[in-house]
């Protein structure tokens, strides 16, 4: 089949997997048993590996909880996953509202800790559950139903009460009075038993499992203001009758329900770069499937799941690729910009590599198999924004870990004022304790910094760089030194072979195989380069390793008797070494090594080039007040060729990875913040002694490990641009936790003097979280 051919539709897509419909019913709550399957909950689970010494099999699951509001609500998420036999670790974001669960496969399953967590009040579900947006959108309409009520009805109740605001006392006869009382008895019913339900259900369980979140004192608040009111309804002449509040109750409800239908809004809005990428591969896909006995073979629709290496697929325009793998007929154009960050649509023809993920934009190509499911990039991409999405700062910790007290301070602070102000006037000591109660909710302070790192990490996202620690953010804002390895960083992941050179007693052609045999099992962009080459040269390159195949760090590889690598690994101290190291150039050697020493064989000169945008890069961190330093294992003269191209006045050569890490912690013990950016084997242990490190997306995976940051692209000017962004959600953090505490300390003073009225209270706190949650928004905007 050829691409021009391919110009029919794709048949329609059948229902959705049975697996697909095993986890909608148990995100539902139906049945959290059918997630006890070891391939249910390796949808939404990868295995991690248990301490020394242990013999558990242990799991890491990606779960969205529902019904959150608050930090309190995290920590008593947490709480209950964690008082199940078996869990070994639970964390769960309140801005996010996703957890990560580490659990022993041999002592619990998914439906125990997911049943503790609904027992809680929570509702769990698989990260990738496919009914995930539709309970969303259904839980958006139940708010906003709740919200036209409460708008409604207080629109009604302030018509009502308006007559007692602008009359003079005695113009009214008590008979009216009476009258409007009652009505707005009547319409403020619908709000308290309808719009209030969310918020009496949470106290109550709250009250049941004796604990505390922020519908606690909310609800409490509520009751209070209707019970004081009616009072004031049913006996004019009691000691509660001089007043009611209906209007003050139906205001602050509405105002308390907008703020919480504006921040799901706005949850979605900035977190969309991260749900966008996560649900992004197809549910099913076309499969060539072969006919038996010599019958005809057809293309069959199964689920994804079921992708297996050296599969067939067809995949049609506007279909996302759901593996990824080798084009065998046709040519199309892909979409991979969610996965590098890259908006110029790729020609991909036949023999070109598709990643999963990617979008196929015009014509039908067939594809083979060639990783799967967990194996995929795209796969490694969505567990490191899941690790992002479910993580605490430190500051968002410390509000998870406050919440409680905080909120048990306000119940006895609202209870002290209550009893001040008790002898003056009763329903004036329990109206200011409704504000108290309200005013003080730590709803903006809870959001103020997980909001806007939240947004700051989508942002990165739509950009190609995956955030993995949203704490990584605020110390990439006081990086002052940026330092770049050399090879397949700051240059080309390739190296072209410019010149072999061998000795007389072995040709070429015998080097270049011995070479690229060595090389075969390494990562390393020089070995790949001589595995390349070989290939190239049509040369038959034995499959298996030689005897003792080892690869040492930032030197080279030692098998059979032989060496491949620098010339110091390799024992060249003659002229070969000398010709390449004055000339600066990048060489490979091949020595054999025995009693006798080291003898050269063969080198191997390669190119390298410098990345297109690597010195406008350096020169963005510049501007910037960044120092920006090279550390590189290669020659000296070669490091610091490559540092005046880029411009980059600070260049090390000849470093092993022992001296990297050196070198990085004498200059963080002279009080410099350090941002390392690498990719290789050799990256790891400064990758992870560094402030705050970044990877390229094609770096191995034990780089990738280490950082903080895993920039998807090639592109360098996107360490520049998260610097900046980092910096733009530091700032944006202080404002924030200063605007939260700003209003608490006007706002408390106010209610305990009597000052704020319950509706005023009420529109303050609302307003107080949509400030926050409006100004990280700022965060997500190109």
């Amino acid at each position: 089949m050829t691409a021009s051919s391919a110009l029919s539709l794709p048949a329609a897509l059948p229902d959705a997997p049975d697996a697909g419909r095993v986890r909608a019913r148990a995100g539902q709550g139906a049945d959290f048993a059918l997630l006890d399957e070891a391939d249910e909950w390796a949808a939404f689970s990868r295995p991690v590996a248990a301490a020394a010494g242990e013999g558990a099999r242990l799991w890491e699951s990606s779960v969205a909880f529902e019904g959150m509001y608050c930090a309190a609500c995290a920590g008593t998420i947490e709480d209950a996953l964690r008082a199940v036999p078996g869990v070994r670790d639970a964390q769960v974001s309140a801005a996010s509202h996703r957890g990560r669960v580490v659990w022993d496969e041999s002592a619990t399953r998914p439906s125990a800790w997911m049943q503790a967590a609904l027992a809680a009040g929570y509702r769990p579900a698989p990260a990738h559950d496919a009914a995930g947006s539709a309970r969303r959108q259904a839980e958006t309409r139940r708010m906003l139903w709740r919200l036209g009520v409460a708008g409604v009805c207080m629109m009604q109740v302030m018509m009502y009460a308006a007559p007692a605001y602008f009359t003079a006392p005695g113009e009214m006869d008590a008979q009216t009075q009476y009258l409007l009382r009652w009505a707005q008895w009547v319409l403020a019913m619908p709000v308290v038993l309808f719009s209030c339900g969310p918020f009496f259900k949470n106290a109550w369980l709250d009250l049941k499992l004796r604990r505390i979140s922020m519908d606690l004192p909310v609800a409490l608040a509520m009751l209070v203001a209707f019970g004081v009111s009616s009072l004031g309804t049913f006996e004019p002449a009691g000691p509660f009758g001089r007043e009611v509040y209906f209007d003050s109750l139906t205001m602050f409800v509405f105002f308390l329900l907008t703020g919480r239908w504006l921040e799901l809004r706005l949850r979605e809005r900035t977190a969309g770069a991260l749900e966008k990428l996560m649900h992004r591969l197809p549910q099913s896909v076309e499969r060539w499937q072969a006919g038996e006995k010599g019958a005809p073979g057809a293309w069959q629709r199964v689920a994804a799941r079921r992708l297996r290496a050296g599969d067939v697929l067809r995949v049609w325009p506007g279909e996302v690729f759901p593996a990824d793998g080798q084009v065998l007929k046709g040519r199309t154009l892909v979409d991979e910009a969610l996965l590098t960050g890259e908006s110029t649509p790729l020609e991909r023809g036949e023999g070109s590599q598709v990643v999963a993920g990617s979008h196929n934009l015009s014509a039908a190509v067939e594809v083979r198999v060639q990783q799967a499911g967990a194996g995929t990039r795209y796969a490694q991409i969505v567990a490191l924004m899941e690790q992002a999405a479910s993580s605490k700062p430190g500051v968002a910790r410390l509000a998870d870990k406050m919440a409680r007290p905080f909120l048990l301070a306000v119940l006895l602070a609202a209870g002290a004022a209550c009893a001040g102000w008790w002898p003056q006037d009763p329903a004036r000591a329990l109206m200011v304790a409704v504000s108290i109660l309200v005013v003080t909710c730590p709803c903006a302070l809870s959001l103020a910094t997980p909001a806007a790192l939240l947004a700051s990490a989508g942002w990165m996202a739509r950009r190609g760089v995956l955030v993995r620690r949203l704490q990584a953010l605020e110390a990439l804002a006081g990086v002052d030194t940026v330092v770049f390895d050399k090879t397949g960083t700051l240059t080309r992941d390739a190296f072209a072979l410019r010149q072999l050179r061998a000795s007389e007693d072995m040709g070429e052609t015998q080097a270049l195989a011995l070479a690229a045999q060595m090389a075969r099992g390494s990562l390393h962009p020089v070995a790949r380069a001589l595995a390349a080459q070989a290939e190239k040269a049509g040369l038959a390159v034995p499959q298996e390793p030689l005897p003792g195949w080892r690869e040492v760090a930032g030197q080279g590889i030692e098998a059979g008797g032989f060496r491949l690598g620098s010339a110091r690994f390799c024992g060249v101290a003659g002229d070969e070494a000398v010709r390449d190291e004055a000339a600066g150039a990048l060489a490979c050697h091949l020595s054999r090594v025995d009693d006798g020493g080291a003898r050269w064989l063969a080198a191997f000169v390669f190119d390298e080039d410098l990345r297109p945008d690597a010195a406008a890069a350096v020169a963005a961190l510049h501007a910037a007040g960044v120092r920006v330093a090279l550390l590189s294992g290669d020659r000296p003269l070669a490091a610091q060729r490559l540092a005046r191209q880029a411009g980059i006045e600070e260049a090390q050569g000849g470093l092993t990875p022992d001296d990297k890490l050196r070198t990085v912690r004498q200059w963080q013990q002279a009080g410099r913040r350090v941002a390392m950016v690498g990719d290789g084997l050799n990256d790891a242990p400064t990758l992870a002694a560094a402030h705050v490190s970044f990877a390229f997306g094609r770096a191995v995976p034990l780089a990738q490990a280490q950082a903080d940051f895993v920039a998807l692209g090639d592109r360098l000017s996107a360490i520049a641009g998260a610097l900046a962004q980092a910096r733009r959600t530091l700032r944006v953090v202080r404002q924030n936790l200063a605007w939260a505490a700003a209003y608490n300390a006007v706002g408390v003073p106010l209610a305990v003097a009597g000052l704020m009225p319950a509706w005023a209270a009420g529109l303050g706190m609302a307003a107080s979280s949509l400030l926050v949650a409006l100004n990280a928004l700022r965060l997500s905007r190109d």
